[in-house]
């Protein structure tokens, strides 16, 4: 039998690339699927998911400023308006399941699906819940989530812990570190730290790694920096020959096999990532995010000594011990990846793909 399904979730990679990797793992299950995904219009799904071999259709639909905006004023009519649409792409393409992975650009599609009685799934990726899926999840069939003690946001929902799903050329970092180093024109002998500051960039640890790149250097890291595409003109000027500055990386599985240690915002997926890495990590949480959620993501991990945390607000007076752990633990391991490690699901995705098989039997 061939099976139709909607992802929808979008805005930021953490809600993106989940998405691409259950429908990956559909794929795989059903060959014969027909898979459709739905995001908002001028975000970046509309150009990662097509570039991951999907089609996607777009909705008119924006997030809601934390101050007051024009923008704001408009959010009730372009909701309504995408539910409208969201409708009109349920009849047509009539999914057998719908799937969720968080984000304001999930909310017209799941709203309908939920008024027409069509099974949903949702995938919550953080240790506090998006507003999103809170008030979706009284109608999905089940929530996935990647953290313990969620029932306090889910209280009348099905809870499955399946961690979070990540792209599958990062299950198994295959590459060596000297292909990896000669794409990356640096020295496979040399250390290498990689600052990773979301899909989009972050103007605070760009900053702040422009100010530590002469002390990284000199205790003998190179550096991949991954700066964010808005922010690539102000910092291409600080590329040498031991450090490379890069707007966005396609080459992960490289990436990762040449990084000793990692400096990272702590948003879901790339704590996913990392964990299934296994290398030194230190986590700079993004204040900027609802309920700090990405400090919390950080806490649970540095709680049980698998990471470290810099805030923002200690930039200034932790930031030099904090890189002294990290070259202490690249030279004398104290197991920190492997606590880490033992956070991983890599299973995620699989295991999803189980639990919609489910409800297409009950179905």
């Amino acid at each position: 039998m061939s099976y139709a399904f909607i992802l929808s979730g979008g805005g930021t990679g953490g809600h993106i690339y989940p998405a691409i990797a259950i429908a990956d793992a559909l794929r795989a299950e059903f060959p014969d699927c027909s898979i459709l995904f739905v995001g908002a219009k001028n975000k970046m799904e509309m150009v990662k998911v097509p570039q991951a071999g999907y089609a996607i259709e777009g909705l008119n639909i924006t997030g809601l400023d934390r101050k007051l905006s024009r923008r704001n004023l408009l959010l009730p009519f372009r909701f309504w308006s995408s539910i409208g649409r969201s409708h009109e792409l349920l009849d047509t393409f009539k999914p057998d399941v719908v799937i969720g992975t968080g984000g304001f650009a999930s909310a017209p599609l799941l709203y309908a699906a939920s008024r027409r009685g069509i099974p949903f799934l949702l995938q919550e990726q953080n240790a506090y819940a998006g507003l999103v899926n809170k008030w979706l999840s009284p109608k999905a069939k089940v929530v996935c989530v990647a953290y313990e003690n969620m029932q306090r946001y889910f209280k009348k929902t099905r809870i499955e812990i399946t961690g979070n799903p990540v792209r599958p050329t990062l299950m198994n970092v295959s590459a060596s570190r000297a292909e990896a180093a000669k794409h990356f024109r640096l020295d496979p002998d040399q250390m290498v730290l990689l600052l990773l500051g979301g899909s989009l960039g972050s103007a605070r640890m760009n900053s702040w790694m422009a100010e530590q790149l002469k002390e990284l250097t000199a205790k003998g890291f190179q550096v991949i920096w991954q700066c964010g595409p808005r922010y690539f003109e102000t910092y291409e000027v600080y590329e040498s020959e031991s450090v490379r500055v890069t707007s966005f990386i396609e080459r992960m599985d490289l990436v990762y096999a040449l990084s000793d240690a990692i400096i990272s915002r702590s948003g879901a997926g790339a704590v996913s990532e990392l964990s299934i890495l296994g290398k030194p990590v230190l986590f700079i949480p993004s204040p900027n995010v609802a309920e700090d959620h990405q400090t919390k993501n950080a806490l649970a991990l540095t709680e049980r000594s698998a990471a470290l945390l810099l805030r923002e607000s200690e930039m200034n007076t932790e930031s030099e011990s904090l890189i002294q752990q990290l070259v202490e633990e690249i030279n004398h391991p104290t197991g920190m990846g492997e606590r880490l490690k033992q956070h991983a699901r890599p299973n995620a995705a699989q295991e999803i793909v189980e639990l919609i098989q489910e409800i297409l039997h009950e179905h």
